[in-house]
């Protein structure tokens, strides 16, 4: 009986471990993803206006670059 008690204890004590360890990982994770996310955004932004002053400027380019990152010959 005693054992028992103890044994139960002991695997709640070792699950209540387990389940502070995952999730401290996936808070990590989700950090680094939200991190990652908001990096790509930056990103698509800097390259939006960049295109568009090229595309602007010089529409010939624009349409050279969108010829050739988009995999289409037209």
């Amino acid at each position: 009986m005693l054992r028992t008690i103890f044994m139960t204890g002991l695997l709640a004590v070792v699950g209540l471990f387990v389940l502070g360890i995952a999730f401290h990982l996936f808070g990590a994770l989700l950090g680094v993803a939200f991190w990652l996310v908001g990096l790509a955004l930056k990103i698509a932004i800097v390259g939006g206006i960049v295109y568009l002053v090229i595309r602007v400027v010089s529409p010939d380019t624009a349409r050279r670059l969108r010829q050739r990152f988009s995999g289409t010959d037209f």
